[in-house]
């Protein structure tokens, strides 16, 4: 086994910041583009459809890219990969910023999307690497206070540069920032990041398995790509969702695949025995239902505030805020207890959030047009405690007891959960929305404001709709506490450290 050199406490930590600045940028680049939407098709002439594509293109390509680039970080060097990727983000972006049309555009966003999904199962690896023990939960708590302020602060961000620069050069800019934030990050990362790590050896044990990377990166795209194409428009296409037979098809090779792989005596490249720990198995779900709920909910405000209201995109993303800074300090503090109490956390963290849901839906029901704003930012705010105990627990329980040596690819399969969560939430809700709001009075493609019955009708979808994500509150709240009881078990047998197959 080839050991990674010792790194100084100073060391690990700055080489974590570099860590957490990637994942800021990957995670910013998945939701700032939201806002720039509208200034894409004026100054473009895109499509509705190709501005679907720049959305889902990055979520698409992100999502395949995570398991094999995991593994591939796993069996070669998480450094050299972490370098390749951010390069590769860094030309994306800069072609994104320059696109001359719509559909370099989206190619753009595709290279982009790839290379986010090389970035961030290193980064997750690295973390795993770099930290042991308490410190460990330090830097999920500080990573997950990371994550939750790129989430709330995108659309901010991007409203922000249009506001500033005007729609051009406001869009092109939303990109282009990529490009001296890497330029700055990357000398750093060649410096501080650790080049050596811990390897399975063994026959067949370095085996990179293609046939199972392809196998799974299909099943991914085929689970992906029908929801990513939902608009909840009448444009929708019916005939997309066929494609999750191919996704059973090819998931049940892949499972058959791996099997055979594993009793061969190779590598495979998802070790399915990891789902037999109870803190894996339920942090994955947790995580996966955290993210179906969680950005369509944004969204359903979002939509509700700009669309049915007719509040300014501005005003509309600076909503979020109060949220983000709660959920990143608590996060933060959190930190510190994950490593022993993170299944309570979670548990917590999720009852405090159901609750703001239900806020959020009284919002709905009884605020107005003037106040509604203001009332989404303090509910927001309030359940901001509920994520903060959340994604950082949630990290750290889930990968608490991964080896080493199967970082990238333990986290990176959290990852993939993510984005289908974030892809099939974000269909089905926006789905629900625009079947109550379509029959909406309009002014040529955007609503008409001057009509009262406007408000009215985006009340009832906003209203509608969020039932959607208080239903998964509770799944996932049932599926926290049957984590949290696990937990408690292990600790009355004395197996607390050792987290026993369940």
């Amino acid at each position: 086994m080839t050991v990674s050199a010792p790194t100084s406490e100073r060391g690990s930590w700055a080489a974590f910041a570099v860590c957490v600045a990637v994942a800021i940028a990957t995670i910013l680049d998945l939701v700032k583009v939201n806002v720039t939407l509208t200034p894409i098709e004026e100054t473009l002439g895109a499509t509705s459809s190709e501005a679907q594509l720049i959305v889902a293109g990055y979520v698409l390509a992100f999502g395949i890219l995570l398991v094999p680039a995991g593994r591939l970080g796993d069996l070669w060097n998480r450094k050299a990969m972490f370098i390749i990727g951010l390069v590769t983000f860094m030309a994306a972006s800069l072609l994104c910023a320059l696109s001359w049309n719509a559909t370099v555009l989206v190619a753009a966003r595709l290279l982009q999307g790839a290379a986010a999904g090389i970035l961030m199962p290193q980064v997750i690896g690295l973390i795993q690497n770099l930290f042991q023990g308490q410190q460990r939960g330090q830097a999920f708590g500080i990573f997950g206070a990371s994550i939750g302020l790129g989430t709330a602060f995108g659309p901010t961000i991007g409203g922000l540069l249009i506001g500033a620069l005007g729609n051009e050069l406001g869009w092109r800019w939303t990109f282009g920032m990529n490009v001296p934030l890497a330029l700055i990050i990357l000398p750093f990362a060649l410096k501080l990041i650790p080049g050596r790590q811990k390897h399975i050896e063994g026959p067949g044990k370095r085996d990179l398995d293609l046939v199972g990377v392809l196998l799974m990166a299909v099943t991914v795209l085929f689970v992906m790509l029908p929801f990513v194409l939902t608009t909840g428009t009448d444009a929708d296409d019916p005939n997309r969702w066929w494609l999750l037979l191919g996704a059973v098809v090819f998931g049940a090779a892949f499972v058959w695949w791996e099997r055979r792989y594993l009793a061969a005596g190779h590598n495979p490249v998802i070790d399915f025995g990891l789902f037999r720990w109870a803190s894996y198995r339920y942090g994955v779900i947790i995580t996966t239902i955290w993210f179906a709920m969680m950005p369509p909910t944004m969204l359903l405000m979002t939509l509700y505030l700009q669309q049915g209201l007719g509040h300014e995109a501005v005003v509309v993303g600076m909503v979020s805020i109060p949220f983000a800074i709660i959920s990143a300090i608590v996060a933060a503090w959190t930190g510190r207890y994950t490593f022993k109490h993170a299944a309570t956390l979670v548990l917590v963290g999720m009852i405090i959030f159901a609750v703001a849901m239900f806020g959020m839906m009284a919002v709905g029901i009884w605020g107005n047009a003037e106040n509604s704003p203001w009332l989404f930012a303090i509910v927001l705010g309030l359940g901001g405690v509920g994520p903060g105990f959340i994604m950082s627990a949630n990290q750290m329980r889930t990968l608490k007891h991964v080896p080493l040596e199967s970082a990238g690819v333990g986290g990176s399969f959290m990852q993939v959960g993510q984005r289908l969560g974030n892809a099939m939430g974000i269909a089905v809700a926006a789905s629900i929305f625009y079947a109550v709001a379509s029959i909406a009075p309009m002014n040529g493609s955007v609503p008409d404001h001057t009509d009262p019955a406007t408000a009215g009708i985006y009340q009832d979808a906003f209203v509608a709709a969020v039932w959607f994500p208080i239903g998964l509150a509770l799944v996932g709240l049932l599926v926290s506490w049957l984590d949290w009881r696990v937990d408690r078990r292990e600790r009355a047998a004395g197996t607390a450290n050792l987290n026993l197959p369940r």
